[in-house]
């Protein structure tokens, strides 16, 4: 479910960057309204949504993540975010009455504190991720990052610096509330001395000092200590965090990141954006959970389609959102009959009851809403229709139909038939809706 924070919470500090003092409040939010922004310092008080689209350019937020909407900016927002991520905040307003969200001590403890203090509750709504459907990467002189399909949200991240001091480390974490507060909260910001020192000669890094900020000299870290003996490699990890959440929602991805800065991180956030924009334009929802965890058993399957044995292909609809999306089962046996003829001495479902298979579930979907009860969903086309891995006996295929458009006399899904997580099977399904 969808999570805000209970009441309103307050924090202060002063920008990293900006120097700025700035005051923040935390207030909670209605359900699928996101992270916001509210600069109260200015006469209208614009809101700026955290969304990929308001991302400035880097070179108005150098060595930070800024967002700009409605003539109004908000800078170095990665460390907020991070938080946000890793507590797994869907809705909140901040209110912030400066440019730049404070640094505090140069990690995310504060921040996580505050939020914590405020208590975390769940919301009447299911929360929404986006799935990665496809590989994805993005490099430059210096780095590179790769984004790969999962069911979780993963970083790995290997820093490498030429430096003396500054090593090679190395962290692989699966992300979730628990490891973000015990491995990442706390790890803060750094720079090498000799960037600190050309920062501030362009007017940068006004707020930072030895507190907030490590500080790497040629041997040691400046007038600090490290909270973790790879407290480096944990902070660029938070970073990463902190810029994937300016997608404007929760990421299920394993990323894995070789020197990367806010900069690589970004355009991998914008490819990102870019591949789930295409989806959701082909009416995908990308990873949306429904509602209702409705199991519609095969006798209600059959007060819906017309199949009978040996064609009816779906055991049961294990989770709906009528009109939208649904998810069934097929449980693939010895004994069904096609397997007498194809194959025989090497089992194999054929392709075609595969794509009937999820035309089937489409079929209940589309007919569930009130107003396509007791019409008929005939196949009119097929597309864009592959088969990527072979069904067998004792396989269990799950498939998933998300709609396209649907209109009073026709409907177009989106069909992907899974076996043990993989996809076997997948295709654009065109129907014809007729009176029974």
């Amino acid at each position: 479910m969808q999570k805000t924070i209970k009441g309103p919470v307050k924090i202060s500090g002063i920008g990293l960057h900006t120097g700025n003092k700035v005051n923040l409040t935390f207030k909670p939010a209605e359900v699928n309204t996101g992270i916001n922004f509210t600069r109260l310092d200015l006469a209208q008080k614009p809101v700026i949504k955290v969304d990929c689209r308001n991302l400035l350019e880097s070179m108005s937020s150098m060595r930070r993540t800024s967002l700009g909407a409605n003539d109004s900016e908000a800078h170095t927002v990665e460390h907020l975010l991070a938080v946000l991520s890793g507590l797994q905040l869907d809705n909140l307003l901040i209110e912030l009455d400066n440019n730049e969200i404070p640094g505090m001590d140069g990690s995310g403890l504060d921040f996580l504190e505050a939020l914590k203090k405020a208590g975390i509750i769940e919301q009447d709504a299911p929360k929404k991720f986006y799935i990665l459907k496809e590989p994805i990467s993005v490099q430059d002189e210096n780095g590179t990052i790769v984004a790969l399909p999962d069911n979780d949200f993963k970083i790995s991240y290997t820093l490498n610096y030429n430096h003396s001091f500054l090593r090679s480390q190395y962290m692989d974490l699966t992300l979730n509330p628990e490891a973000f507060e015990s491995e990442l909260a706390r790890a803060r910001t750094f720079c090498l001395k000799e960037e600190a020192d050309d920062l501030q000669g362009k007017g940068l890094g006004r707020g930072a000092n030895y507190q907030n900020t490590l500080v790497v000299g040629e041997n040691e870290v400046i007038n600090n200590t490290l909270r973790f003996g790879d407290e480096f490699v944990r902070h660029k990890i938070l970073d990463l965090m902190g810029d994937l959440y300016v997608l404007g929602v929760p990421l299920k991805a394993r990323i894995i990141a070789i020197r990367s800065g806010h900069s690589l991180n970004l355009k991998l956030v914008k490819k990102i954006w870019q591949q789930k924009a295409r989806l959701e334009l082909g009416g995908i929802s990308a990873g949306y959970i429904p509602k209702s965890d409705e199991v519609i058993d095969t006798a209600m399957i059959m007060k819906i389609l017309p199949h009978r044995y040996p064609f009816l292909l779906v055991d049961k609809i294990i989770s709906m959102e009528k009109g939208k999306r649904a998810v069934g089962i097929k449980n693939v046996t010895m004994n069904e009959n096609f397997f007498v003829g194809h194959f025989p001495g090497r089992p194999v479902m054929p392709g075609v009851l595969i794509v009937e298979a999820m035309a089937q579930v489409g079929g209940v979907m589309m007919l569930s809403p009130e107003e396509n009860q007791g019409k008929l969903a005939f196949f009119m086309a097929v597309d864009r229709v592959k088969f990527r891995k072979t069904v067998l006996p004792g396989d269990q295929l799950v498939i998933e139909v998300i709609a396209g458009r649907i209109k009073s006399k026709t409907g177009r899904v989106y069909g992907k038939a899974y076996v043990d997580g993989k996809v076997a099977a997948e295709g654009e399904l065109m129907f014809a809706l007729v009176n029974n």
